[in-house]
């Protein structure tokens, strides 16, 4: 099964300048940019069977992530 990686540069390529652009100068942006990284390794660890989770944990991980897409891409928007 191939397991889909959610970077925002990969969803969103019309906004990589300004990824970067906030990612430098936005303290809390950079922040929130961490954290969904993070959550999307630790989400495609458990897909790929690396980690062991239940349905329901990784359920919960998977709308964390949307919430903190939706947050940052607001803030792109912005």
């Amino acid at each position: 099964m191939l397991i889909e990686k959610h970077s925002l540069i990969n969803d969103f390529p019309e906004f990589r300048d300004r990824i970067h652009d906030l990612k430098m100068s936005d303290v809390n942006f950079a922040s929130q940019l961490e954290k969904y990284t993070e959550l999307d390794k630790e989400i495609i660890r458990i897909e790929e069977g690396i980690e062991n989770a239940s349905d329901d944990f990784l359920e919960g991980l998977k709308m964390k992530r949307v919430h903190l897409k939706d947050e940052l891409v607001d803030k792109l928007r912005g």
